[in-house]
Parts: structure tokens; sequence; C-alpha cells
């Protein structure tokens, strides 16, 4: 009953953190981290214990299904140079820097488990600075590239944590790593795949609203634990799973069960970021409280350093990348993938290197860690003071940072949503030609006025009662959904007229 009693009131200080987040503007992750700490210093909190293989499927495997299914593969393909800069090459330096840091504040410290902490703290979580961001509007391709980071990154940190735990364990061979790390990489992509495409037919018969909600979560850790028992990448398979997901077109979610699904999974993404900071700050008072004087210095010490190492490698690379771009761009010319991206500025680079914010996936490898871990620890105290030194030290400088940043708003977005608006309610016009009926009548005039408020950059949101907008609805969807298939329109314009088709289809129910 006590730990019942503990959940319940820190789901309660989390409304309340993040009622405070939004008032002050601050990202709600900082202030989370800043409750965990506060947790880990209470007398007589509970510490509740979790299996490992249980720590990994229940925070990441949803959180990173809801990363996924929001990607935009055409943005992924826009910006796969610098995405990827981050995502193999940060990631490795990142792991590779703190685990040499590790290994001369503690020689006795066996490298697998030093590389393991770089693996811990290497990846990090974009939703504190996209909270941020998405309030000062800066480049749109700044805000895809942290994106796109945060979803690919946490596999390949993953796949080395968990080459790092069975080097530790023993009979790791790096001659039989690379290939198997090849094999276990192009497996996951193609489970996935098939699983998304199993899925869909099933996804799309449901039509009762808990039933569906349900099946989405059990299908969700249906696919991890598939993943795990085959040997394969839980983390590359639940990505693919979700992007491949996201973009079916064969039985496609009403709207009625889409609208409480959006709404479910955000409330529980929240809930199991409440929770991993709780847990892991749970953690810490316990191994601060085992340590000797001397001990407990040398840990604290050491986390700092670590957290000191892992800022240091991002600005250093993400600078040096991004002014080795900016010479090759002075010398050969700029060359985008889109004419209305913009070009990478010193100043955007910045703005990403200051976000490398860690979150939850850090803390869920820390918690991973099986018992008797070389070092788990310090690990865990280590990964616990990157995530809540980066999100108050980053999290909270980052809004006034972009305040004195030269940054221009390209805003493809809203040219995108204008294109997909006027294409909808031009198909919505001629579905209705041939239709005299008064209903239509007033229909056209209606989706003929919010033409002309679409043509002169205004927004129109329709509303209706009655089946023959729920046609009209119909064909703006297959209207959408071949604009974002040709290219024409990005994931977040879809996502945004998917989300108004679906009040209006919600609104003409009978």
């Amino acid at each position: 009953m006590l730990v019942f009693e503990w959940i319940l009131a820190l789901l309660l200080g989390a409304v309340l953190l993040s009622a405070l987040a939004r008032w002050i503007g601050a990202p709600y992750p900082a202030l989370l981290a800043l409750g965990g700490a506060a947790v880990a210093l209470m007398p007589g909190a509970p510490r509740l214990e979790l299996e490992p293989e249980l720590i990994l499927a229940l925070f990441i495997a949803p959180v990173l299904l809801d990363a996924a299914y929001d990607s935009s593969l055409r943005d992924l393909r826009d910006n796969w140079r610098p995405v990827s800069a981050l995502v193999l090459i940060a990631v490795s330096l990142t792991t590779i820097g703190v685990a040499v840091v590790a290994r001369l504040l503690f020689p006795a410290m066996p490298w697998p488990a030093a590389i393991a902490l770089g693996a811990v703290v290497a990846p990090p979580d974009a939703v504190a600075a996209l909270t941020v961001l998405r309030q000062v509007r800066p480049p749109h391709r700044i805000l895809k590239i942290l994106e796109g980071e945060s979803l690919l990154n946490d596999a390949s940190a993953l796949l080395i944590y968990r080459l790092a735990v069975g080097a530790a364990a023993g009979g790791f061979s790096l001659v039989h790593a690379a290939p198997m790390f090849a094999l276990v990489a192009v497996g996951s992509v193609a489970v996935g795949w098939l699983l998304a495409k199993a899925a869909t037919p099933l996804l799309g018969r449901l039509s009762d609203v808990p039933s569906s909600v349900i099946i989405q979560f059990v299908s969700t850790f249906g696919v991890w634990i598939l993943a795990e028992r085959l040997g394969l990448s839980g983390v590359i398979t639940i990505v693919v799973y979700g992007v491949a997901l996201a973009r079916r077109t064969s039985r496609p979610m009403a709207a009625r069960l889409r609208v409480p699904s959006f709404a479910v999974w955000e409330s529980v993404t929240v809930v199991l970021n409440v929770l991993a900071f709780t847990l892991i700050g749970l953690q810490i008072g316990p191994i601060l409280e085992g340590l000797s004087p001397h001990e407990r210095a040398a840990y604290l010490r050491g986390a700092g350093v670590v957290l000191a190492a892992v800022i240091v490698i991002r600005i250093a690379w993400v600078m040096s990348y991004n002014t080795g771009v900016r010479l090759k761009n002075h010398w050969f010319g700029v060359r985008l993938a889109r004419s209305s991206m913009a070009a990478p500025t010193a100043s955007g680079g910045l703005v990403v290197a200051w976000c490398g914010m860690r979150g939850m996936v850090t803390l869920a490898a820390a918690l991973a860690l099986p018992e008797g871990f070389p070092y788990r620890d310090f690990i865990q105290l280590a990964a616990f003071a990157v995530v809540l030194g980066t999100l108050v030290i980053q999290g909270l400088t980052l809004k006034p940072l972009l305040a004195v940043l030269p940054l221009p708003d390209d805003d493809p977005v809203r040219k995108e949503l204008k294109i997909a608006r006027a294409a909808t309610l031009k198909a919505m016009l001629l579905e209705l030609d041939g239709d005299d009926s008064p209903a239509a009548e007033a229909l056209r005039r209606e989706y003929g006025d919010a033409l002309s408020q679409t043509r002169q950059g205004g927004n129109a949101r329709e509303s209706a009662d009655n089946a023959l907008r729920r046609r009209v609805v119909e064909v703006s969807r297959r209207t959408l959904t071949d604009l974002r298939h040709r290219g024409e329109i990005g994931d977040d314009a879809y996502r945004a007229l998917e989300e108004e088709f679906d009040w209006l289809e919600l609104s003409a129910r009978e």
C-alpha cells in the first residue's frame, strides 16, 4: 500500500511540475530531474526493484514507438548526413571518451564496464530540447535533425551497451561481434517491417476504443519481447515497426480511435518519464548511504567529470562537423535537399551542440544493469548526474541562448499546410460536383469560402454533422496521403491536417 501511495503522490507531483514548467517556459523533463533528485534525498522513501529486462521493455519500447510513429522519413532522408554524424560518430566518440575518463578516474574499472557507462550516457533525449525549441520556432532543419538523432541514436548506443554488458559477463569476441552486429541490425529491420505489415490488418479491424488501445500496447511490448527472444535489437525493431505502421494506407485507423489513442499515448509517455526519474532517484539514496565518506566524494567527483566530458565531447564534435560543412559550402556551393531548407550556420550548430540533454534511455539503461555488474553503483550515480546536469544546465539555459542567437524562421510546415489545405479543399469541392441538393450547395459555399481564406493565408476549420461531409472528408484524406507519398508535404503538415480531419469526421458522426 505504501508503494501505491508513493506512486500516486509522484504522479500528482509530476502534474504540478509540468504546470510549473509551462508557466515559466522551461522543459518539463528538467523539473522532473530536479524532482527525482529531491526524492533521492527524502528520508524513508521506498526502494523499488524491477528486473533489468523488464525495465528496458517497460520504459523504452512505448516511448520509442511513440517517437517513431511521429517521425518523418522525408525529413530523415533530407538530413541523413548530419543525423548520421550524430547517431554514429557523436555516440561513438562520447562512448569512447567517457570510457577513457572513467578508466582514468577508476583504474580498477574493467573496460567493458567503462564502455557500458559510455554507452549509457551517450544518447541524448530530444524531448527537453524540442519542448523549448518549438516555443521560439528555430529553423525547421534543426528540429528535424534533433528528432532524427533522438530516434536513431538509442539504437546505436544500446547496441554498444548490449555488447559491453555481454563482454563483462565473459565470452565476448570482437571477431564475432562485428558480423553479429550487422546481422542483428539487418534482421531487426526486416522483422520490424514484417510485423508492421502483419499488424496493420488487425489494428484496422478494431472498432472499440479500449480494445484498440490495449492491442496497441500489447503489440508494442510483444514486438520488443519477440525481437529480444530472437536475439535481435528491440530498439531497431520497434523503430522500424513504428515508422512502417505510421505510413500504412490500407485500413487506416478511424478518427474516433486515433484521437483518444494519441491522448493515451501522450499520457503514458509522461507517466513513464515520471517513473524513470523516480526509480533512479530511489536508487541513488541507498547507493550514497552505503559508501564511506572517501568513496562518496570519489563517486560524486567522478560523476561530475563524466558530466563535463559528455557536454564537452558533443560540443567539440558538432562544432567541428558544422565548421567542416560550412567550409565545404563556401568552397563548393550550398546543396540542399529542398529549397525551403535553411543552410547550416554557426548559430544553428551551436544550438544543436547545446541540445545534448539526456533522459529516459540513459536512466532505463542504467537501471537495467544486472546485479553484480562491475561498478554498477557508480554507473547509476553517474547516469543520474548526467541526466540531472544536462537537463538543468542545458535545458534551463537553452531558451536564453536562443534569444541571443540569430536564427532564421524558415517554417516550411506553414507553407506545406497551405498547399495541403488548398489541395484537399479542391478535392472536397470536386466531390460535390453534380450534387444539387441544398446540403451540397451549403457545403460548396462553406468550402469555397475556406479555399479563398486558405489562398489568402488564413486558417479555416470546418465543422459538419452529416453523411455528405463524411464523404468529402474521405476524399480529402486520400488527397492528403497522395501529397505525402509524392513528397510535396512532410509529416508535420500531414499530421496537422490529419488531426483537423479527425475532428471534422468526429463532428460529422450521426
